[in-house]
């Protein structure tokens, strides 16, 4: 995720996003970089409209939170135990209370 990050940052600052600048990037910050990741990012985002790309999200993102939740409602109601019903009075337990002492 923080791969992702760097190249937001990156977009938003303006600069080119390559794999030399997501690493400066990802270095700053104290992360140890793997350079296969950040080489398949900047492969990932060729030719990849990042505004459009955002825009997009951010239409979809509040669709898609009431269909996730549709299916939490959807589920049956919990059923809470019933109690049980004690065998014993409480005539009974005073009786043993007594007992203690005497």
């Amino acid at each position: 995720m923080e791969y992702i990050y760097a190249a937001l940052l990156l977009h938003n600052a303006g600069k080119a996003i390559t794999e030399e600048a997501i690493t400066a990037v990802l270095q700053a910050a104290g992360i140890e970089v793997n350079e296969a990741r950040a080489k398949a990012l900047v492969a990932a985002l060729d030719g990849v409209d990042i505004e459009e790309a955002i825009a997009k999200a951010a239409f979809a993102a509040p669709a898609a939170a009431p269909a996730a939740a549709a299916p939490a409602a959807a589920e049956a109601p919990v059923e809470e135990p019933e109690e049980e019903e004690d065998d014993t009075s409480e005539e009974d337990g005073m009786a043993g209370l007594g007992a203690l002492f005497g």
